[in-house]
């Protein structure tokens, strides 16, 4: 998700305020485990030190372990590849009128969103040059690929179905916790049959099933430290599965920091 200054005027405390908002708010996240709902926490297994330049908006590892990360703000978005101890290894800038949200690979290519453009583009994966765009309707916030089809998230509630080789929309689907919409949703990363997505302005985390929309789990990451410089921005943003582990990178906007952690399952009580 983009800057606060530029998404309202209104202060951050009023934003957690409204009314969409309190429908589900972080506390609402951390509730119940009895009606099937897993309570996790991100424990820190390794920190690497991360850009602090980059506002982080979208962020997944490559075949070979690199990371691709997309970066925000108008007239200095742009998307690199790094290896997670920083060395960039290639680097595009963003046309400077878009804002730079989420990506996600697709086979050979990336797709690459912007935030109120309603712009896609489309990239090599090897090399980041772009290929050509598309449109979609709305905002873009995050993006994620699984078999056969793209998740795309606009800020709300819903998820969208897209197809991968155009970006045309097929669905959209609610995401439930406990039959309460979780609005808000934001950076995603799809793993199997599940959607990992943050819940902008929070350190939540929640675990959603691709097929009925259902939080599984809500991942509690207030435990990383967010070393930024002091900005109602410089929140959490950016996970990454590692394949062929349980593991996963996480970051924030501006951060200086780069977190490998497992998920586990938090006290109870």
């Amino acid at each position: 998700m983009p800057r606060l200054s530029l998404k309202a005027a209104a202060p951050l405390a009023a934003l957690l305020l409204t009314p969409a908002l309190v429908s589900c708010s972080s506390q609402e996240l951390k509730q119940p485990r009895e009606q099937g709902v897993e309570k996790l926490k991100a424990v820190v297994e390794e920190r690497y030190d991360f850009d602090p330049s980059s506002f982080t908006q979208g962020l997944e590892v490559a075949d070979d372990g690199t990371l691709y990360v997309g970066t925000g703000q108008v007239g200095s978005s742009r998307i690199y590849r790094a290896t997670p101890d920083g060395q960039v290894m290639a680097s595009r800038d963003i046309d400077p009128g878009f804002f730079g949200e989420g990506l996600t690979r697709v086979d050979d290519h990336l797709w690459q969103l912007t935030w109120q453009d309603g712009v896609a583009i489309k990239r090599d994966a090897q090399t980041l040059d772009e290929l050509g765009r598309t449109t979609y309707e709305g905002e873009g916030w995050g993006v994620c690929a699984r078999d056969g089809e793209v998740i795309l998230s606009d800020g709300t509630s819903q998820l969208r179905r897209m197809d991968p080789e155009t970006l045309a929309e097929r669905e959209r689907f609610d995401v439930t916790l406990n039959g309460t919409e979780v609005p808000r949703l934001n950076e995603l990363e799809c793993v199997g049959d599940q959607i990992f997505a943050n819940v902008f302005l929070t350190t939540d985390i929640v675990r959603i099933d691709a097929t009925t929309g259902d939080v599984t789990a809500v991942i509690d990451a207030s435990s990383l430290p967010n070393n930024a410089a002091p900005d109602p921005n410089n929140v959490l943003n950016g996970i990454a599965h590692i394949p062929g582990t349980e593991e996963f990178y996480l970051s924030g906007k501006r951060w200086p920091d780069l977190y490998r952690v497992s998920f586990q399952p938090a006290a109870v009580g």
